[in-house]
């Protein structure tokens, strides 16, 4: 599979209801054993916990040319499952712990073809380093 957008993003993003720049983005790496990509899940809900091994947010996000970029993302001391793609999204609070945070949070990209993926947690960082071409995360 290639990286998608989720469908309702694009939707959000047209509407102007989706702010990369100002809302909070959080990137997940996923277990694909758990997860199975559907362009039409809309929300953090649709993902289980479990499939879930760990989350960072973006920070230095930027907007240009139609282009989405941010510093590169560290996962501190992770351990659990392979990981064979990640998931960006926009999270409303605590989209872990709270169902209702979750059925808010929309669903932006997956992401499975990454330099590096699957990676195995050894309990150590994971840094998630971005391209530096055209597209950096993605583009529209």
């Amino acid at each position: 599979m290639a990286n998608q957008l989720y469908t309702k993003a694009k939707e959000d993003f047209l509407n102007g209801n989706l702010n990369l720049s100002s809302n909070t983005i959080t990137i997940c790496l996923v277990d694909t054993g758990d997860y199975t990509f559907n362009a039409s899940h809309e929300n953090r809900a649709n993902i289980a916990n479990v499939a879930i091994v760990a989350t960072a947010n973006l920070a230095g996000k930027s907007t240009t040319g139609g282009v989405f970029d941010a510093t590169n993302a560290i996962f501190s001391n992770v351990t659990g499952d392979q990981s064979e793609a990640l998931v960006l999204y926009h999270n409303v609070g605590n989209a872990e712990g709270s169902l209702a945070n979750q059925a808010s949070s929309r669903l932006i990209a997956y992401i499975d073809s990454a330099t590096g993926l699957p990676v195995t947690p050894s309990g150590g960082d994971i840094t998630v380093t971005f391209s530096d071409g055209a597209n950096k995360i993605f583009s529209l």
